[in-house]
């Protein structure tokens, strides 16, 4: 039985799911330790719900489902509610759903997460400075710079969205 058919029994016209392209915590069990290192160190003293709207954002434009589907779960698991959730892709239209701190986070995510832009404009790190101290910031950038890592990852191997369910294995 696929993802689908488990959390849906109507599924019968549903499209199959795509295979993975391989299992990279298996092919480079070191360098995926190092990156969830990475990531456990990232998380330290992070705002869970501020941590998965730039999770979101960033998988969003990465085009990363496997990580749209374990973030969104994991931001309701935080207390997110659905409607910032729908909202965040459309934010610049929707800003009164979010405070300036987060929306100070999501333009600087959308702006290292998308470098063929350019570079990250100095308004935009600067609103994010105003809202950030200096550590909080690094960290920050640093999150931003974890999830696009992962994004990388699944969107490569093809990671099939569907199966995560919070609290439990990541990837």
């Amino acid at each position: 039985m696929t993802t689908n058919e488990t959390q849906n029994p109507a599924t019968s016209d549903l499209c199959a799911e795509h295979a993975p392209r391989m299992n990279l915590a298996r092919q480079v069990p070191e360098i995926y330790k190092a990156v969830v290192a990475l990531e456990t160190a990232t998380r330290k003293g992070m705002d869970p719900v501020l941590l998965e709207l730039v999770k979101i954002r960033a998988s969003q434009l990465n085009h990363c489902a496997f990580c749209l589907d374990m973030h969104t779960k994991d931001a309701l698991a935080a207390g997110e509610s659905v409607q910032r959730i729908v909202q965040l892709s459309a934010w610049e239209e929707s800003r009164h759903f979010y405070t300036e701190r987060e929306i100070a986070a999501i333009e600087l995510t959308e702006a290292v997460t998308v470098l063929t832009d350019g570079f990250v404009p100095d308004e935009v790190y600067d609103r994010a400075a105003k809202h950030f101290g200096e550590q909080e910031l690094a960290q920050l950038i640093t999150v931003i710079a974890t999830i696009n890592v992962w994004n990388r990852f699944a969107v490569a191997t093809r990671m099939v969205p569907g199966g995560y369910t919070p609290g439990g294995p990541r990837g």
